[in-house]
């Protein structure tokens, strides 16, 4: 399966760009309290290419959203403790209960793209993985779970143009990891990886959804409302939240002003 997505010619406006996002953020609110009303648990990762645009679409869905039901799992490379443990052992301590929403920013599917890519593990250890991760995620989805899994596409010229971006910008540099750049001379290792990856894990029970990514905010917008349509969440009746009289004051005295030490105003131009 080529990594080659089709470009789309009219892209959307910021005006209507940010309309829609503020819509569909609505909706998020309503199946985060739907999910959290009944009991769902919801797992959704996010794979992809470097710079494919991954981190603006988990930024823009989580914004909306009580971190406390909606959490997203970022993990670093393993320990030497857990590279000795069962392999999904510490992404299954990140799983959600009951009413809670995991976020996967990049998953257990490492193993079958940067590790793969990168020799991080043996052969034997890939091909393990392809075998078992099917049957891990059907065991998933059997105790209840729901699993959605997104692969964002980019082409090699829109990603070659944001690693040039994130060089001349000094507030993005931090994103061109040593990996990072390696990843750029790999270009079509990672595509026979994630092809590979695709035919052993493009299940029923859990299929891959290949998210179009050369524009950043179109993804954004088609990813997060296929997921509201993934979750058959509805709109729950709120309790009215009144906000009553404060109770009147009895005769506390703040300190001084002259003894707290406050943050300097600094000169805001317009």
């Amino acid at each position: 399966m080529a990594d080659e997505p089709k470009t789309t010619s009219t892209k959307i406006s910021d005006k209507k760009y940010e309309k829609r996002l503020v819509l569909l953020q609505t909706e998020l609110v309503k199946m985060q309290e739907w999910i959290k009303a009944t009991g769902h648990r919801l797992v959704v990762i996010f794979e992809g290419r470097d710079a494919a645009g991954k981190g603006g679409t988990i930024k823009r869905l989580t914004e909306p959203l009580n971190p406390r039901i909606a959490q997203v799992v970022a993990l670093p490379a393993p320990t030497e403790r857990e590279k000795t443990q069962w392999y999904f052992q510490r992404y299954a301590a990140h799983l959600p209960a009951a009413g809670e929403m995991t976020i996967f920013d990049r998953s257990w599917y490492n193993r079958a793209g940067v590790e793969r890519v990168m020799g991080f593990c043996t052969d034997e250890e890939h091909e393990e993985f392809l075998r078992s991760c099917p049957e891990f995620e059907r065991m998933l989805v059997r105790s209840g779970i729901q699993l959605i899994k997104y692969w964002f596409s980019v082409s090699d010229e829109e990603q070659e143009r944001r690693f040039r971006e994130r060089l001349s910008d000094p507030t993005k540099r931090w994103k061109l990891s040593p990996m990072d750049l390696e990843s750029r001379k790999r270009w079509e290792d990672y595509s026979r990886a994630k092809d590979e990856m695709f035919v052993h894990t493009d299940i029923e029970q859990a299929p891959w959804y290949v998210v179009n990514s050369d524009v950043k905010k179109h993804a954004r917008l088609n990813c997060i409302s296929h997921l509201l349509s993934m979750v058959p969440y509805e709109e729950l009746a709120q309790e009215p939240i009144r906000l009553e009289e404060r109770p009147p004051r009895k005769g506390y005295a703040r300190p001084p002003m002259e003894t707290q030490t406050f943050v300097p105003e600094t000169q805001h131009e317009e």
